[in-house]
């Protein structure tokens, strides 16, 4: 619009991922508190001169001062970076972490996806965003049991959550041994459709307490647990967004469990059929019904 001055605001981001731009300019793909996921020049980042270059790398957490529309009414869709203030760098502590920096990468690819839509605010899965960074920067849990929470909680934002606790089918209450991804979660014997997955009653019973939270029986889960939990976890996830996301095969999530069948690419077994574009899952056997 003829006239029209970009005008400058600040907000806090978490930021998710970083692109060459030119020959020293980067594109920002941020996380905000208050205006969601937005893209933003930084001109001149690459350059050993830069002021603010360091301070805008992936998982940090940066406050800034930005110049566009931050309702995007007016000139082009991507801002201007004009000031950075760092409040916590995250990525320092994961360079040196493969386990951590790829359960970063792929809450970083989780929350782009989660918020498809540019310049919505979503402050729940902001402060989730945020907050998962935190605990992987801290060590407060094993990394993959942060990361499933993240995606578990994450789905529930988006109205995806699986069904644990009642059939997602017909709604029976109680602790279903089968789980259909295309169900929608747990599945009693009467709606069990061919296909369904089997896991342990422990693995479910994770689901349920990284979905609430309750750390202490979380941390207490075996290793063979974890993994078929991450298995269900990451299949329920890329069903519903219909792609497989690039950062989930590269997750460190320990040794096998004994008998697992490893799938293409480093993954574990597929548990359904992917959808189109979508790629192998890792994680649990699946069991064809009789």
């Amino acid at each position: 619009m003829a006239g029209y001055r970009r005008q400058l605001y600040r907000d806090d981001a978490v930021v998710l991922r970083v692109q060459k731009l030119g020959e020293s300019d980067r594109i920002i793909t941020l996380f905000t508190r208050r205006h969601g996921r937005l893209r933003a020049v930084a001109r001149g980042v690459r350059r050993t001169t830069s002021r603010f270059g360091a301070r805008l790398e992936p998982f940090g957490h940066v406050d800034l001062q930005l110049a566009g529309d931050p309702k995007g009414n007016h000139g082009s869709s991507l801002h201007t970076v004009s000031q950075v203030e760092a409040i916590e760098l995250y990525g320092k502590r994961f360079l040196g972490d493969y386990p951590r920096y790829t359960a970063a990468s792929a809450i970083a690819e989780t929350a782009e996806r989660l918020t498809p839509v540019e310049r919505e605010p979503s402050l729940r899965l902001f402060q989730l965003t945020l907050g998962a960074m935190k605990s992987l920067a801290r060590g407060e849990h094993a990394t993959t049991l942060v990361l499933d929470a993240y995606l578990l909680r994450g789905m529930a934002f988006a109205g995806w959550a699986p069904a644990l606790a009642a059939c997602a089918v017909c709604g029976e209450p109680g602790r279903h041994r089968a789980f259909s991804v295309p169900a929608g979660g747990a599945v009693c014997p009467d709606c069990r459709p061919p296909g369904a997955a089997h896991p342990a009653p422990a693995t479910l019973q994770l689901m349920s307490a990284l979905t609430s939270g309750d750390w202490g029986y979380a941390d207490a889960a075996e290793t063979g647990v974890r993994r078929e939990c991450s298995g269900l976890v990451a299949a329920h996830l890329q069903w519903h967004l219909e792609r497989a996301l690039r950062s989930l095969p590269l997750v460190d999530r320990g040794a096998p469990a004994a008998g697992a069948v490893p799938a293409p690419g480093g993954a574990g077994p597929d548990v359904v059929p992917p959808r189109s574009g979508a790629g192998p899952v890792a994680g649990v056997n699946r069991e064809m019904t009789e």
